[in-house]
Parts: C-alpha cells; sequence; structure tokens
C-alpha cells in the first residue's frame, strides 16, 4: 500500500470534515441542488479514505509529510 504521510491532526482534522460534507451532502442531493451535493459527497468520502489510511496521494508530489 501507500506509505503513511499524514499524523493524527491531519487525520482527525480529514475525518471531521469529510463526515461533515457527507452530512450537507445528504440534504443538499433532495434539493435541487443535487450537483452540489455529490460534489460534498465525493470531497467527504475522499478525506475519509485519506484518514483511514493515513496517506495523502496530493502530498506526494510535493513531499509534504505530517507524519512523525
Amino acid at each position: 500500500m501507500f506509505p503513511r504521510n499524514e499524523g493524527t491532526a491531519d487525520r482527525v482534522a480529514r475525518t471531521v470534515l469529510g463526515a461533515g460534507l457527507l452530512a450537507a451532502s445528504a440534504g443538499l442531493l433532495m434539493t435541487s441542488r443535487r450537483s452540489l451535493g455529490l460534489g460534498a459527497a465525493l470531497l467527504g468520502a475522499t478525506l475519509l479514505v485519506t484518514a483511514v489510511t493515513g496517506s495523502c496521494q496530493l502530498y506526494r508530489p510535493f513531499g509534504i509529510s505530517t507524519a512523525r
């Protein structure tokens, strides 16, 4: 798998933001703003996946690592 490059604070922030975006998307998907809701759902799910795996693919090309 991919090497870990996220620290604990980074992972917690991604979890909170991802869960918030998924919750917001649930309400948006039932309104006329479905495309905004879909975008929020995709971004929220991406944040949750990176938080669980501890690896952010956008950090890799820039050599960023918040892990100890």
